[in-house]
């Protein structure tokens, strides 16, 4: 029977934990993932993994923060004069916005904290700073 292979395309189901049991993703309800390996698709040490399974195999598989979305940086958390925000726009903590940056670049942040003077943005994505456990099981190689 083949083995995953670099460039193979492979199909796995899985669920995705946090180390308090904490489920933050599952192939259940969407269906199976399908992703080729060393395309950039899935994190570099999941596909590292993947690499030498079989079909129907199953593994858990760790990833510490630094191989998944990274530590969560300090840098990624700004403070914006509430003045910068139109007055008429309700703005509240859990709240997800746009943000233009000089140059150009625009990034989804989440608000963390709003008062009179200042709105609190963070830029890091939600798992940054988490270690992730898949327990995954490749359905398919092609």
């Amino acid at each position: 029977m083949a083995t995953a292979r670099m460039g193979d395309t492979i199909t796995i189901s899985y669920i995705g934990t946090l180390d308090d049991g904490t489920i933050f993703h599952s192939t259940e309800a969407e269906g199976p993932l399908t992703a080729t390996l060393g395309a950039g698709e899935i994190f570099p040490a999941l596909e590292a993994a993947i690499v030498g399974m079989r079909p129907t195999e199953t593994r858990n598989i760790f990833l510490c923060a630094g191989e998944a979305y990274g530590e969560r940086l300090k840098e990624n958390v700004i403070r914006v004069a509430r003045g910068s925000f139109p007055a008429e726009k309700e703005i509240k903590p859990g709240q997800k916005l746009g943000i233009e940056f000089s140059g150009g670049a625009a990034r989804v942040m989440l608000v963390t904290e709003v008062s009179e003077e200042a709105v609190t943005l963070d830029g890091n994505h939600p798992l940054a700073g988490c270690n992730l456990t898949f327990a995954l099981r490749l359905d398919l190689i092609r």
